[in-house]
C-alpha cells in the first residue's frame, strides 16, 4: 500500500527540456514506471524519451512495474536527474525494418541475375537456387517472430542508429552477400558436392528450428507488456548461457557451406563476434540479477569454444 508522498528534485542532464519541473512528488512504494510517467506529463514528452539516474551515485533509475521507487535509494528530497534521449524509435520496428532488406534483397539479385551479369545462364545452378531458399527462410522467420514471438524489455531505442542497424544487414548481410553468390562466376555456380550440401542443409534445419524453439522459451518468461526477467530452461540451456545464438551460428555455418562464399563467411564471422558478446554481457546479468538462483555457465555461446 502506498506511503505518504515524498518530494524529489529534479534536474536536467545534457540537452534542454524546456517544460521539466523543478521538484515532483512519490511514493516509496509506487513504482519507477509511475515516476517515469508522472515525470513525462509533467515535461511534455514521451515517456521512452526520458533516462532517469539518481544525483548520489549517478545509477540508473529503471523504467519498470516490478521495482519500487524505495528499492532505488531514493528518498524525501533525493535528487533525479533527467535526461531527454532524443527522438525514439520501437524496437519491433528497428527488426522489421533490418530484416526486411536482405528478405527482398536475395530474392531480386537471384530473379534479375539475367540482367545484372553478363553471360549468366537464363537458369541459375542448384546452390544458387538453395543459397536463395536458405537465405529467403531466415529472414522471412526473422520478421514472424519479430511480429508474433519476441516480447520486448525496452521499448525503443534511439532513431538515429536504425542506419547503423540496418547498414550491417541490407549491405553486409544483403547486397554484398547476393552480388557474389548469384554470380555466374561464383562458386555457388558450380555443380554441388551432395556430402557438403546435405551438410549444411541439416545444419541450417537443427539451427533454424533451435532459434525458434529458444526464442519461444524466452518469450515465455515475460507476461505481454511486462518487463520482468526470469530465468531460461529448456533444450541448449543446460550448455550454453544463449542457445538461440548457439542455434543462429549454425544455421549460418549451414548457409555458408551452401554458398561457399567469402561474402558469406565475412558475415557470418562479423555476426558470431557480436552475438559472442551479447552472450557474455547475458552470463553476466543473469549472475548479478539472481545470484545462488541461478546455474552459472561455463560457456556463454558455443560448447568448448566460448
Amino acid at each position: 500500500m502506498a506511503s505518504k508522498p515524498v518530494k524529489l528534485v529534479i534536474k536536467p542532464r545534457g540537452r534542454t527540456i524546456k517544460k521539466l519541473p523543478d521538484e515532483t512528488t512519490t511514493y516509496l512504494q509506487g513504482s519507477t514506471a509511475d515516476l517515469y510517467q508522472r515525470i513525462a506529463a509533467e515535461s511534455g514528452i514521451s515517456v521512452h524519451r526520458l533516462r532517469l539516474t539518481k544525483g548520489s551515485d549517478g545509477s540508473h533509475v529503471p523504467n519498470a512495474k516490478d521495482f519500487t521507487v524505495e528499492r532505488t535509494g531514493l528518498r524525501s528530497d533525493s535528487v533525479v536527474y533527467v535526461k531527454d534521449l532524443g527522438p525514439q524509435i520501437a524496437w519491433r520496428t528497428v527488426f522489421i525494418i533490418e530484416y526486411l532488406g536482405p528478405l527482398l534483397i536475395h530474392p531480386l539479385f537471384y530473379f534479375l541475375r539475367p540482367y545484372l551479369y553478363k553471360h549468366a545462364p537464363a537458369e541459375p545452378s542448384y546452390l544458387q537456387f538453395l543459397s536463395c531458399v536458405m537465405l529467403t527462410l531466415h529472414f522471412a522467420k526473422r520478421e514472424f517472430e519479430t511480429v508474433f514471438v519476441h516480447r520486448f524489455s525496452s521499448a525503443t531505442m534511439p532513431a538515429r542508429n536504425i542506419f547503423k542497424n540496418s547498414a550491417h544487414y541490407w549491405a553486409l548481410g544483403g547486397a554484398n552477400i547476393a552480388y557474389w553468390i548469384y554470380s555466374p562466376t561464383a562458386p555457388t555456380a558450380a555443380p554441388s558436392n551432395p556430402l557438403i550440401t546435405y551438410l549444411a542443409i541439416a545444419l541450417f534445419v537443427v539451427g533454424e528450428l533451435g532459434n525458434l524453439n529458444t526464442h519461444y522459451v524466452l518469450r515465455n518468461l515475460r507476461s505481454t507488456g511486462g518487463t520482468e526477467r526470469g530465468i531460461p530452461r529448456g533444450l541448449g540451456f543446460d550448455l550454453v548461457t544463449c542457445p538461440n545464438y548457439m542455434f543462429e551460428a549454425l544455421a549460418w555455418i549451414g548457409i555458408w557451406l551452401a554458398s561457399w562464399s567469402l561474402s558469406t563467411g565475412l558475415f557470418v564471422v562479423v555476426a558470431v563476434g557480436q552475438m559472442a558478446l551479447w552472450a557474455k554481457k547475458k552470463e553476466r546479468r543473469y549472475r548479478n540479477e539472481f545470484g545462488d538462483k541461478y546455474q552459472k555457465k561455463r560457456f556463454a555461446m558455443l560448447p568448448g569454444l566460448f
